[in-house]
């Protein structure tokens, strides 16, 4: 299927912010599950303190909606503040898709 968007969110948090970026994470994954278009969303932790998060719309006016949306744009605004020691954000078009699972 064509025409998804992901967006691959890679952050490392601030030891002091920890607990209150946990409470904000949690509200952003549900608002982000509630939004229209919405396909799914994964978040890896690695050894290294590294966060991964990967998030898939069903199109672009989709992923600009969330993007857009006033509750994440604070949130947003809080991790460059408060949340992240750093982060980087890549958003791309899907170009092909093939998924197997055993039966």
């Amino acid at each position: 299927m064509s025409g998804r968007v992901i967006t691959i969110f890679r952050n490392r948090l601030r030891a002091e912010h920890a607990t209150e970026y946990a409470g904000t994470a949690a509200r952003m994954s549900e608002l982000a599950a509630r939004m229209p278009g919405f396909v799914d969303s994964k978040t890896f932790s690695a050894p290294d303190g590294e966060r991964v998060t990967i998030v898939t719309f069903a199109d672009r006016d989709s992923h600009n909606a969330w993007r857009d949306h006033p509750e994440h744009q604070q949130a947003q605004r809080d991790g460059v503040s408060s949340f992240y020691s750093e982060y980087s954000i890549q958003v791309g078009d899907e170009t092909y898709e093939h998924t197997f699972h055993t039966p």
